[in-house]
């Protein structure tokens, strides 16, 4: 769940996943009608900036290339329709055994400019490996769906308890996510999305999946495990996500985690010589919460008309506290902004105002990619995968209670965290396949790294979800801070990475010390 604070909407989201492979046995040989998908190949050529948005450095290495795969719209359906989903792959600077397909999370991370990113990070592993990532349907470049910008249900709401005039906004708003997104909106969600993952293996000359996913990510493996348990390879979940907790309490324990990260480089900062909050941890938790009421009130406007408020420093904040090693710059960024009204280093640290990565014009008929297209796709997804769904007069009498408890876990994080609870109003039911039948997979081992001081997933969703899937989940335990652990570890990452090239398993339950 890498998350992207200041959430957008998502649109009508029915499910048409509810018809998936629940009934058929996806683990067998490819339906008669999905034949076109499982024998098609990848033509895997140079990427280009305009078409990818990747760098210069990026589309000049002889080592990366760029390729798309088709999937059907509707599995249910084949017929209703196809979307291409967009691939980057670095190739295998040893004996290659495979790919080794691999998710960032999100939802709504974009795993093509993701691994241009952190092409470094997976130097060893691609020694054994083409390691490649993908911007799963509705993201990046593969049919981004949007909401037309960044609207937040209850802002133009006079009286913020006034249950009806922002179920009003609600609705609203996912008409014109709706308008905004297009066909693909519908069928966003993990079950499909998991399938899309078996066309890519396939696709990729791949007898199993060998797979790395984050965050969001192992929510991804997890649901494959259970549609095509013999199809699993080497599969590695890192943050491990829950699979049974609804939208309102995954979104308060986000944003009690995110809390915890602050409060904790808050106390960081102030132990510091020169940390603009000064000395006291608790006088710096008050200036915070003001910093960010005072520029949601009063925006900073840049020269073009732009502005910079309060909840583009939470959506930094969110970004910036998943590790430890960019506190300085944050301390640093903060610190500019407090003293000189200077908002550029935390735009740097966070992306330019009112974008994200992926929003440069592509070609081929492919429009730009919207601004807001991570977050739209992180509630589309959200909302698609749970199966719970208050109705209208629900939502009015427990509306006033939310933003009171919301607030009391996080007076920074509680308003942008809400929001996901609030946005899936109106929309159908997801699907009940994740919480209902993903479980006691029948699958070679593999493995589930949890870290004690996860801001994001915390450590006992790990527990939780390797009980669920069985005897073949494997725990590792890793006793350090930050969200994930193969990027901040080197423990983790060793052991991963064995695991990956020469199998080697560690123990259930072993663990890697805080660094």
């Amino acid at each position: 769940m890498r998350s992207t604070p200041a959430l957008t909407a998502v649109a009508a989201l029915a499910l048409a996943v509810a018809a998936l492979p629940a009934a058929a046995d996806p683990s067998g040989p490819a339906q008669p009608d999905l034949k076109r998908f499982y024998t098609q190949k990848i033509k895997w050529a140079a990427c280009k900036p305009d078409v990818q948005n990747l760098s210069e450095d990026v589309t000049k290495d002889k080592d990366v290339t760029c390729g798309t795969v088709k999937v059907p719209l509707d599995y249910a359906d084949p017929g209703r329709g196809t979307i291409r989903l967009a691939l980057l792959k670095i190739k295998s600077s040893g004996d290659k055994r495979g790919s080794l397909l691999v998710n960032f999370g999100g939802p709504g991370g974009a795993g093509v400019a993701g691994l241009a990113d952190a092409k470094k990070d997976f130097g060893y592993v691609g020694k054994g490996y083409d390691v490649v990532g993908f911007d799963p349907r509705g993201v990046g470049l593969s049919e981004p769906v949007s909401c037309g910008g960044d609207p937040e249900p209850g802002d133009d709401v006079e009286d913020p308890g006034d249950a009806s005039a922002i179920l009003k906004e609600l609705r609203a708003t996912a008409a014109e996510c709706a308008k905004k997104s297009g066909p693909v909106l519908p069928y966003i969600g993990t079950v499909n999305v998991s399938r899309d993952l078996d066309v890519m293996r396939q696709a990729l000359g791949d007898k199993k999946l060998n797979y790395l996913g984050f965050s969001y990510g192992t929510r991804l493996g997890a649901v494959y495990t259970a549609q095509f348990p013999k199809k699993v390879g080497r599969m590695v979940l890192d943050g491990v996500d829950t699979l049974t907790e609804d939208v309102a309490e995954q979104a308060l324990v986000g944003a009690e985690g995110r809390q915890t990260a602050l409060d904790n480089f808050l106390l960081w900062c102030t132990k510091n010589a020169g940390c603009v909050f000064g000395e006291d941890s608790r006088n710096a938790r008050h200036a915070m919460t003001k910093l960010i009421d005072d520029l949601d009130a009063y925006p900073l406007r840049s020269m073009d008309g732009q502005e910079f408020t309060g909840q583009d420093v939470v959506s930094v904040l969110g970004s910036a506290l998943y590790s430890r090693q960019a506190w300085p710059a944050l301390s640093q960024a903060l610190g500019a902004l407090l003293a000189d009204g200077d908002p550029r280093a935390l735009l740097r640290m966070g992306g330019s105002m009112g974008g994200s990565p992926g929003q440069a014009r592509a070609s081929g008929g492919r429009t730009e990619v919207p601004s807001d297209n991570s977050s739209a796709a992180l509630m589309a997804v959200n909302c698609a995968d749970d199966p719970d769904r208050p109705d209208a007069k629900r939502v009015e009498r427990e509306v006033g209670r939310l933003q009171e408890e919301f607030e009391e876990a996080s007076p920074v994080f509680g308003k942008s965290m809400l929001l996901p609870v609030l946005l899936c109003f109106g929309r159908p039911a997801g699907t009940d396949y994740i919480r209902e039948d993903v479980r006691d997979v029948d699958t070679p081992k593999f493995l589930l790294v949890g870290t004690r001081g996860d801001p994001a997933t915390p450590y006992r969703w790990t527990v939780e979800t390797a009980e669920r899937l069985g005897s073949s989940a494997v725990v590792l335990d890793n006793r350090g801070d930050g969200h994930t652990g193969y990027f901040g570890s080197k423990c983790v990452k060793d052991k991963v990475d064995a695991f990956l090239l020469y199998k080697q398993m560690p123990k259930n339950g072993s663990s890697c010390s805080a660094e």
